[in-house]
């Protein structure tokens, strides 16, 4: 049994890894948040973990009820595939509102110029940026709240998790099952970390200040684009 947790364990480690790179949605809707926010490191940090404790916790609760209710692996399959698809539906709709509302504040935004006199009795002229009536872009009533990217990581089946919890689970295996939820927990949420953090800092290596006032517009984009590569490209 120990050679079967061991090999088990490696599965965990690969399959996690592998499961959370490739799909864009653990990863592309924090990066998205934290340039649009913009969210501080530590913000960023919490968020991710916040959500990929979500994640994973969510299926490990689905199998345990399939577990304890006897439930075969193919009904908690067509279960978290109903979840996944309610995730990228959440996703969609999210990315949708967030490019619209992005498109607003951007057409609304606006640069003049102002001219008044130094104290050297010289001509100043300055420009900025308002939006609407005197209202700067970040006083804006509206914030996007990280709980909702929460709410839609809850819905997000881990798909992969529950087959290898079945393994240890029908051999009565216990802390095999606990061993399995740690390792592939924590492979998925640092896998999640590092892939936002990598592209965060490739995105800060490109100049795009003239793009900033369409910086929502983009997060809004970056959302609805990683939902439905889920909902139709099965990524």
């Amino acid at each position: 049994m120990h050679h079967d947790i061991t090999i088990l364990l490696a599965t965990a480690v690969s399959i996690g890894f592998i499961h959370t790179l490739l799909g864009p949605d653990h990863y592309i809707p924090f990066v998205a948040m934290a340039k649009s926010g913009p969210w501080s490191l530590r913000k960023t940090i919490a968020v991710v973990l916040v959500c990929g404790l979500g994640h994973v916790g969510s299926s490990v609760i689905i199998g345990a009820l399939g577990i304890g209710l006897g439930w075969a692996l193919g009904a908690m399959e067509t279960l978290e595939t109903m979840r996944g698809d309610w995730a990228a539906l959440a996703l969609i709709g999210l990315g949708l509102a967030y490019m619209i509302w992005g498109i607003h504040r951007g057409l609304r935004q606006h640069t003049h110029t102002h001219f008044h006199v130094g104290g050297d009795g010289n001509p100043v002229v300055h420009a900025h940026a308002h939006v609407g009536e005197h209202v700067h872009a970040d006083a804006l009533p509206y914030r996007f709240s990280p709980w909702t990217l929460f709410v839609v990581f809850i819905l997000g089946p881990c798909e992969p998790l529950n087959p290898l919890l079945i393994i240890p689970a029908s051999q009565h295996s216990w802390w095999g099952v606990a061993a399995v939820i740690l390792v592939f927990g924590a492979v998925t949420i640092i896998t999640m970390l590092a892939m936002t953090f990598a592209l965060i800092h490739g995105l800060s290596l490109i100049p795009v200040r003239s793009f900033e006032r369409w910086v929502s517009a983009l997060a809004g984009l970056a959302l609805f684009v990683s939902g439905t590569a889920i909902r139709w490209l099965g990524l």
